[in-house]
């Protein structure tokens, strides 16, 4: 099995709670709330006005910046609102609200009956000079959690020679078990669109990764590797060692290829290029259904959860009707999280949308929340042994703390990829990650 070198730690799974739960086509909701800052990047800038009425899969918002990414209607509607909105990130950001008309009618071209098939259209590699553009068009963004454009991601600089592909289904956020479905349950439109993304880089070499907690996932895509491969471009399964978090990206590629990607650089600095499983089946929908990015899979579990699930959702969705379709046991004192307990952010207002980056909503009973008060640093080093990227969080916290901000960057702060092993293994309850977060925003400012 594979891993990657450098600390890591090993929280419950929980994953038990939901991963028998097979996709689940959520109702199309009444209303949707498009944020216009939905990705890495640029926000998009809308292109429609109160009062308009949209179609399903319709562009409503671009940019012509680089790294953006298109927003489409997820519902065919009526826009009520362009106004500020509650986002599932924090602060509140300037949204297109679409009010549902009752019907689902979709843009030309697209034919939503060919949408719960596991690929079900041959792609056309004759015409791969074309995907780039398509993948721009669709909106498609990483859908592993960061939301990176994919279209810039799959455009390297002519200096920058692409060898290895990896297509992540690691999965090592607690809880989440959305990409694991997907794994299950589209597994040849995952590697159709591992197909496209080796045509667009010009590569020969691909590895779809996927931790070995998901037997049945490697077996199965690992008897359907043969099918999809070209006679020169293999794809192969690299099993992963059960790690957090293997699924980052600098961790995955010292994993599977033993390259390390250099402070302050992207993984094209070492060749390679990291997709999530959701994001390769997203592309073949995007390159083969012309299907823009409008829905995706979201894990909802958690103790404070009657119904655990994982349900294909409408971007834009309100978080509040999920939960009470998923039987939400509202109490004072659960957290809501959205993501997973590790990288997740906790929300105080349920009126926020899933957005393209939304992988799970966790519910955890009040019961379940442990409210413990930090003490003093031990000086054990337990932060610095499982922080996966070799930096000091305790020596980062403490500099943020006390406001000494002048050697955060020199002492790597922004190589910190917030994954929370320090705080979870940090014996004093110390919120290192916290802390962390707040000198990357002082730095900044």
């Amino acid at each position: 099995m594979k891993t990657f070198n450098m600390g890591g730690v090993h929280p419950p799974e929980m994953k038990e709670i939901s991963a028998g739960a097979a996709i689940e086509r959520f109702a199309i909701p009444k209303i949707v709330v498009l944020p216009l800052s939905q990705h890495t990047g640029a926000p998009c800038d809308p292109i429609v006005k109160k009062g308009d009425l949209v179609k399903t899969g319709q562009l409503i918002a671009d940019s012509p910046k680089p790294i953006s990414a298109p927003i489409h209607s997820s519902i065919t509607g009526k826009v009520t609102a362009i106004e500020h909105r509650n986002h599932p990130l924090g602060p509140r950001v300037k949204s297109i609200v679409i009010e549902g008309d009752g019907t689902d009618e979709w843009i030309e071209g697209v034919n939503p009956s060919l949408f719960d098939q596991d690929a079900p259209v041959d792609v056309d590699f004759s015409r791969a000079a074309d995907f780039r553009r398509k993948i721009r068009d669709a909106g498609i963004v990483g859908l592993g959690g960061a939301a990176f454009p994919t279209h810039f991601k799959l455009s390297p600089p002519p200096d920058k020679k692409i060898d290895t592909l990896i297509v992540n289904g690691a999965e090592c956020e607690p809880y989440l078990t959305a990409d694991y479905r997907v794994m299950l349950e589209r597994p040849r439109s995952i590697l159709m669109g591992t197909r496209i993304i080796m045509e667009i880089l010009g590569i020969k070499n691909a590895f779809i990764a996927i931790e070995n907690n998901k037997p049945d996932a490697i077996e199965l895509l690992n008897k359907l590797c043969g099918e999809f491969s070209a006679t020169d471009a293999p794809i192969q399964i690299a099993v992963c060692k059960t790690k957090y978090p293997e699924g980052g990206e600098k961790q995955l590629i010292n994993a599977v290829t033993g390259r390390e990607v250099p402070s302050g650089k992207l993984p094209m600095e070492v060749g390679c290029v990291v997709q999530n499983v959701g994001t390769a089946a997203a592309i073949y929908e995007a390159i083969a259904l012309n299907k823009p990015l409008v829905e995706r899979v979201v894990t909802v579990t958690g103790s404070a959860i009657g119904k655990p699930g994982n349900l294909m959702v409408r971007i834009g969705t309100v978080c509040r009707d999920i939960l009470e379709y998923c039987e939400y046991q509202g109490a004072e004192g659960n957290a809501v999280i959205m993501g997973g307990p590790m990288m997740g952010k906790a929300v105080k207002y349920l009126d926020v949308p899933v957005v393209k980056g939304t992988s799970g909503i966790l519910c955890v009973a009040a019961k379940d929340v442990a409210i413990l008060d930090h003490r003093p640093c031990l000086h054990c080093g337990r932060c610095v042994e499982v922080c996966p990227m070799g930096l000091n969080p305790t020596e980062l916290a403490l500099y943020t703390e006390n406001r000494e901000y002048g050697d955060l960057l020199r002492m790597g702060l922004m190589d910190c990829m917030e994954c929370g092993s320090c705080a979870y293994a940090c014996p004093a309850r110390r919120r290192l990650v916290q802390w962390i977060r707040v000198g990357k925003m002082e730095v900044k400012r």
